[in-house]
């Protein structure tokens, strides 16, 4: 066979999802371009659910392979399949359109694979790009803060082998959040592990400015704790149990005393209910600001988290109970998107 016409295999395979990116989406793409120390080996391939900002045409003109998907409920699992079952690398590089990457983040990714063939999957710290954009961004930043080493699950951005990708059967598509939790947790369960690297590896782009985006978020998070914990419920790994519980606990806790409060506030025509329900919050807001304290040394934006700590619970307890309900109902929930197209194209 002549040379010029072996096929090379991709030292990495870079899938990226998206849906109504717009800038957001080439500035990934373009970020690709900056990795070191991998070679120029690497095969790009864009994963599009439905874009209606051209997109799709976007990520061609940058160089990427474009698979548009035709699903009527288009979840990122089912995108993040369509791309490593199309990409031909060992190692496949999962990012979000919505991220920047960082240049020396795949090189120390694939260092920590190639140390223990039983390290599944590697990710790194992803941070808000803005995170002074809004209150949100700068809150929810810290949402991004875990602890490293070996960890039970990864985010969206991660590099994964292939062959355990295909042991265990790749995304579970139906979900619509959580995806990438539940993988981790099949994984796990063939032995394997998931190391998160005390090294930066995205920077993502939150662009939450309103309330409605932040409650939307949260009540996502609720569909993910109640969907995946039922799937692995009087499991040897329980996963998510204790997380769902505790959400239920405090969730409603949260809610009937405000609604209490808000009561006894007309009832009695006296605002001490009132303050005593806000008191309670400072109070308990402190204390996960306190525990938080490892994740910023900035204390007005841990008294800010530690309220979001307790508030979000809230509309994940809803989030939980509307899965549930649909459940009993035998219906299927459709996406819960809380983000907007990027205002540029």
């Amino acid at each position: 066979m002549n040379s010029a016409s072996k096929i090379i295999t991709p030292s990495l395979s870079i899938v990226v999802i998206g849906r109504n990116e717009g800038q957001r989406l080439r500035d990934c793409l373009q970020s690709l371009r900056l990795i070191r120390n991998i070679g120029e080996n690497i095969e790009t391939i864009y994963v599009d659910s439905g874009s209606t900002d051209g997109s799709p045409q976007a990520a061609a003109e940058l160089g990427a392979e474009v698979v548009v998907l035709n699903a009527t409920r288009p979840t990122a699992a089912l995108g993040r399949n369509a791309g490593w079952e199309r990409a031909r690398a060992e190692f496949i590089l999962f990012l979000d359109g919505d991220t920047i990457l960082h240049p020396d983040f795949p090189r120390r990714a694939l260092d920590s694979l190639a140390s223990d063939p039983k390290i599944a999957a590697v990710w790194g710290h992803r941070r808000e790009i803005d995170p002074q954009g809004s209150l949100y961004n700068r809150i929810l930043d810290l949402d991004w803060v875990f602890p490293t080493g070996d960890s039970p699950f990864c985010g969206g951005d991660v590099v994964m082998r292939r062959e355990v990708l295909e042991a265990v059967g790749g995304y579970d598509g139906n979900l619509i959040a959580g995806e990438e939790p539940e993988l981790c947790r099949r994984m796990r369960a063939q032995g394997f592990s998931i190391l998160h690297l005390d090294a930066p590896m995205t920077g993502h782009d939150l662009q939450m400015k309103h309330f409605r985006q932040y409650w939307k978020r949260a009540l996502r998070a609720g569909h993910a704790y109640a969907e995946v914990s039922a799937r692995f419920r009087g499991t040897p790994d329980p996963f998510w149990q204790a997380e769902r519980k505790g959400n239920l606990r405090r969730g409603g806790f949260w809610l009937i005393s405000f609604f209490l409060a808000v009561v006894a506030t007309i009832l009695l025509r006296s605002f001490l209910p009132a303050l005593a329900w806000i008191s309670l919050l400072l109070l308990l807001s402190l204390r996960s600001a306190w525990n938080a304290r490892w994740k910023s040394r900035n204390v007005a934006t841990l008294l800010a988290y530690g309220v979001h700590s307790q508030l979000q619970q809230i509309p994940i307890f809803l989030g939980q109970l509307q899965f549930d309900r649909d459940r009993r109902r035998g219906r299927q929930r459709k996406l819960i998107e809380y983000k907007g197209s990027s205002c540029q194209t």
